[in-house]
């Protein structure tokens, strides 16, 4: 005797596990313009790479005679795979069972999924579609009782995010839990039109009263603004290209450090416009996005959050092929002033560094922290705080280019004070407790008053302040580490990445990573 008839009901399982929801659901779901489940795993990952976990893992009924009659694969699928080679742990909701909710699911499924990207020390990518392990009334009327919420494995979570790259994606309607997975994740997207996210969806909140669509409730275009999520695409396809080449700028996990890349653009390459980048008038505004590019390897630059917290510009970027965090300051927002949503953008690029260990690359152009009813009811200087936190507990190595200003305490956030600094200045560079030109009258009140001609003594005032204020001034007391010609950046900075490896040291930091 052998067991050809176990082999064959094997076979058989299998095929039903890989119906989904089945052949009405799964037409639905293509009419919508989405990939199904499996689709999108076989998209993200390398051809044939995807080993599932948990296959079988469903809900079956038996006839009186023990013969399965039907089955219901569970909505959550995961396994282990590679990309670009890399070993991943990749992750799915299927919407097409039971709209991804909790009364299909089986949430050792989802804390599995986590204990292997920990255990193992594997990149973890979601790609979320439903409530995500959420919960439905219907899964209350079949188990006869409610319960007190609980969320086992949301340690875990927390946990994986000082330890593992955790990408979440969102590719259809997202809600409950499945929106607070999309967020406990290190770069998390939208896409444009297809997914949206709330914390109660649009038939919840109407029993509230509020009557909104799903775009309304919970757009990508929202979540991108307000900084919920990283960022929104106009594709699945993008969605997937985007998470590929965010984890390539990251190590496997906290235990290692990020790889070099094959550098084919010359580290001493010079742009001759940088020169002239910054204009002479500090009244002028101007883009801060070409001098990134400019001085990081060509094709590397990947933007992160470009929608939120637009006082800074953040991102990925490789400098002579090692991977590098970029903040840059934006004058075209706001001049380049700190908003509380700035400074948690600040914040949570900083983390993300810091924990993966990438060296810090900051191009200033800072005035200082907004002022004014607004800053005040938004609670700037707590979220400003908690960005300088995030700057000065931040154990690796920094390198600041100072371009223009650096002003009051969002000013001292350039780089961390109590640590060797790598600072340069462009001869742009204007800094202090606060601008002179704002201080000035306050300041020489009395001798303005007792002048005969205010307005000429006044002139004289700034005249002799203007050679104060000159950053060769501060360079001949050591108060900056250089002033370099603006077109040598990108080779200052290089030999900065170079460098700044001897001090990178691979482990968990002391703190875990802000969520």
């Amino acid at each position: 005797m052998g067991w050809e008839s176990e082999i064959d009901e094997l076979g058989r399982r299998r095929i039903a596990a890989h119906g989904m929801g089945g052949p009405e659901k799964l037409t639905r779901q293509r009419d919508q313009g989405k990939l199904n489940v499996r689709e999108r795993l076989a998209a993200l990952v390398d051809p044939g790479s995807f080993h599932e976990v948990g296959e079988l893992a469903g809900f079956a009924r038996y006839d009186d005679s023990g013969e399965m009659t039907g089955f219901q694969p569970a909505n959550f699928l995961f396994g282990n795979a590679t990309i670009d080679g890399r070993p991943v742990v990749a992750t799915a909701d299927d919407f097409t069972v039971r709209g991804g909710a909790a009364d299909a699911s089986l949430h050792r499924k989802l804390i599995a999924a986590e204990q292997l990207a920990s255990e193992y020390r594997l990149p973890l990518i979601r790609m979320i579609e439903g409530t995500g392990g959420g919960g439905s009334v219907r899964t209350l009327e079949s188990a006869g009782y409610t319960y007190i919420p609980e969320i086992p494995g949301w340690e875990l979570m927390t946990a994986n995010l000082s330890q593992v790259p955790v990408v979440a994606l969102g590719l259809g309607p997202v809600a409950g839990l499945g929106a607070g997975r999309m967020v406990m994740a290190h770069y998390s997207l939208l896409v444009d039109g297809l997914a949206q996210m709330f914390v109660a969806g649009p038939p919840v909140v109407a029993a509230a009263g509020e009557h909104r669509t799903k775009e309304e409730l919970g757009g990508a275009a929202i979540h991108a603004a307000n900084g919920a999520v990283d960022d929104r695409v106009a594709s699945e396809a993008e969605a997937y290209a985007r998470t590929r080449w965010f984890l390539s700028y990251l190590p496997s996990s906290v235990e290692e450090l990020p790889a070099r890349a094959v550098n084919r653009d010359p580290a001493d390459r010079a742009e001759e416009w940088l020169i002239d980048a910054v204009p002479h008038d500090p009244r002028r505004l101007y883009p801060v996005r070409p001098i990134v590019e400019a001085v990081v390897d060509k094709g590397s630059w990947f933007e992160i959050g470009r929608e939120w917290g637009t006082g800074v510009v953040t991102g990925l970027a490789r400098l002579d092929g090692w991977p590098v965090a970029i903040v840059a300051s934006n004058p075209e927002s706001l001049g380049g002033l700190w908003t509380a949503a700035t400074a948690r953008k600040v914040e949570r690029m900083v983390d993300l560094a810091d924990t993966f260990h990438l060296p810090i690359i900051q191009l200033v152009d800072n005035p200082g922290f907004l002022i004014g009813r607004r800053a005040e009811e938004e609670a700037t200087i707590r979220w400003g705080s908690r960005a300088l936190a995030a700057i000065y507990q931040s154990s690796v190595p920094w390198a600041c280019v100072v371009m223009r200003k650096a002003y009051g305490m969002a000013g001292s956030g350039h780089a961390p004070a109590d640590r060797f600094r790598w600072r340069m200045a462009w001869p742009s560079g204007d800094w202090g407790s606060l601008p002179i030109a704002g201080g000035l009258e306050a300041a020489y009140r009395a001798d303005l008053e007792a002048a005969d001609d205010p307005a000429t003594k006044l002139a004289e005032i700034k005249a002799r302040l203007e050679q104060v204020r000159s950053p060769f001034r501060t360079a001949e007391k050591f108060g900056v580490e250089a002033i370099i010609d603006p077109r040598t950046t990108r080779a200052e900075l290089c030999r900065f990445a170079n460098m700044a490896q001897r001090a990178l040291k691979p482990g968990v930091k002391g703190r875990g990573l802000r969520p």
